[in-house]
């Protein structure tokens, strides 16, 4: 990942874990050390919601927990990002559908504009966040669940 220092885990079991014990393992580090925040801007249409943010060269970071699918764009920059169970550098302009209950780790290469697109009517950010966005594991899995009862 050009220049980049991760945590490296290999501790007991460590090719046990799943990718996603292994993001939180990163994400549990990178909280120690100095924390930024990320310029944020927020973009509505019809039944369209676009939350983009610009990620400054050398800045790693995590994402949250989605319910959903959801559709990402680099616009500008070039990023490392978790894609499924794999690392992959993306050059703008790249396009992907994240799948449902991805958490992603990045890390910008370069100076990098991204946004991810969900398709609601909702313009309200904290009903917008409770509707597409687990907070932990444990809330993924009981949305799964109320998923399947609903069929």
């Amino acid at each position: 990942m050009n220049g980049m220092t991760a945590y490296n885990y290999n501790g007991p079991a460590a090719s046990l874990l799943t990718v996603r014990e292994k993001v939180n393992i990163l994400e549990n580090e990178m909280r120690k050390q100095p924390q930024i925040d990320l310029e944020i801007k927020h973009h509505f249409s019809y039944g369209i919601y676009g939350r983009e943010m610009f990620i400054p060269k050398g800045i790693m970071l995590t994402g949250k927990i989605h319910k959903t699918e959801q559709m990402n764009i680099i616009l500008q920059g070039d990023l490392s990002v978790l894609i499924d169970d794999k690392i992959i550098r993306v050059i703008a302009p790249y396009t992907w559908v994240a799948s449902a209950g991805t958490k992603r780790i990045m890390y910008a290469n370069e100076d990098t504009r991204y946004i991810v697109i969900h398709g609601t009517h909702e313009r309200d950010l904290e009903k917008i966040e409770e509707q597409f966005i687990a907070q932990n594991e444990q809330e993924y899995l009981q949305y799964c669940g109320q998923m399947k009862l609903l069929g």
